[in-house]
């Protein structure tokens, strides 16, 4: 995943997965998780996405391309839904 995201720019030498706090589903309006599940903490009142995303580890560049593009894809119609832009 590394390689296909500097690809387009974006450097992950040195992020990691981190686990989601309270802190910050608290303050979240949407919580999206990949495989998270039940593990997640659940507070009432907020939108929960569990989005299913192949594991990309061992697969070969262009399946981690596909993966890549597919997030970008979800992410940006969230983004479009969250806050549309005007007509």
């Amino acid at each position: 995943m590394v390689e296909a995201m500097t690809e387009i720019g974006i450097d992950l030498g040195n992020d990691f997965p981190k686990p989601l706090t309270d802190d910050v589903v608290a303050a979240a309006d949407v919580v999206v998780s990949m495989g998270c599940g039940d593990a997640c903490p659940i507070y009432p009142g907020k939108r929960y996405l569990d989005w299913t995303v192949t594991d990309p580890e061992g697969l070969p560049l262009d399946r981690v391309r596909a993966i890549r593009d597919d997030l970008d894809t979800r992410v940006q119609r969230l983004l479009d839904e969250l806050a549309p832009h005007p007509a």
